[in-house]
Formats: C-alpha cells, structure tokens, sequence
C-alpha cells in the first residue's frame, strides 16, 4: 500500500452511533457502502459527486480502496 493509499484511507472512519458504526466518509454521513453500491450500479464518480457535492473524487476513490482492501483483508474490517 502506497503513502497516498493510506492518506485516502484515513477518509474513512467509523464512529459508534453515527450509521450504526458502519464505515463512512469522514464528515458526513455517506458511507462506503452507499459508494460502492453507487459505483455497482453503473453511477461513475463524477455522478457521485455531482449528486452528493459535499464528497470529492478523492473521497470516492477512498470507498473504493478501503472496499478492495477489506476485500483481501476482512479481519481488518472491524478496526
């Protein structure tokens, strides 16, 4: 994993009470899933963001390592 990967990662948090502790983009509530569900159906990451302008392509593109990494590494998915 690259310097850049884990700054892009660091979007991500997961906060008790707040989605139910599911993982999400720091600062709001939009989380990963919602993201990749988006990007699942066929949204590309310029309709994410025009729908959901408070995000950026960075905050999209952190969904998406944090899913692939989750993917390769479930244990960590709990952290």
């Amino acid at each position: 994993m690259t310097d850049e990967d884990l700054l892009l990662l660091k979007r991500i948090v997961s906060t008790p009470g707040v989605l139910g502790g599911k993982p999400r983009i720091d600062g709001t509530r939009v989380g990963v899933t919602h993201i990749l569900e988006a990007l699942a159906a066929g949204d590309t990451p310029d309709d994410i963001v025009e729908s959901l302008p408070w995000l950026t392509h960075d905050d999209v593109r952190a969904a998406l390592l944090y899913g692939a990494y989750h993917t390769q590494h479930p244990a960590d998915a709990a952290e």
